[in-house]
């Protein structure tokens, strides 16, 4: 999972699924991760059934999941960590409790990041995300 070459230079970009129930948000989410030229978004889902047919058929570098989710963010995560098990997940979520973030992370989500941070911000976590374990 890189999207550069051992010489550095670019390699293929990092594939990314989108899991939000908000179609507004989806789109934006697209936007900013599509213009990136490390990142290629190759599919969104709204629901648990969707999130995970793609998972499994696309197997993709990465997952943005929203913790509320349909279907419950670490029960979905922990789906698509079983059927896509290279994909590194971040949870994306309007709520910095203890609880949420304690209960993405048990589920094996990569990062945590917090709806509202910057385009900047959600970048670097899925770069981060996308790393070598």
């Amino acid at each position: 999972m890189t999207a550069a070459t051992p010489d550095g230079s670019p390699g293929s970009p990092l594939t990314v699924i989108l899991c939000d129930d908000n179609v507004m948000l989806l789109e934006i989410l697209s936007e900013v991760v599509q213009a990136q030229p490390d990142l290629k978004v190759v599919g969104s889902a709204c629901d648990r059934e969707q999130a995970l047919r793609l998972a499994h058929r696309l197997q993709p570098d990465l997952v943005i999941l929203d913790v509320r989710f349909p279907g419950g963010g670490p029960s979905v995560a922990r789906d698509i960590a079983r059927c896509s098990p290279a994909s590194r997940i971040v949870a994306f979520s309007a709520y910095d409790d203890k609880g949420a973030v304690e209960q993405m992370l048990i589920a094996g989500v990569s990062e945590y990041v917090l709806k509202g941070v910057s385009n900047q911000e959600l970048l670097a976590a899925l770069r981060r995300a996308a790393e070598p374990r």
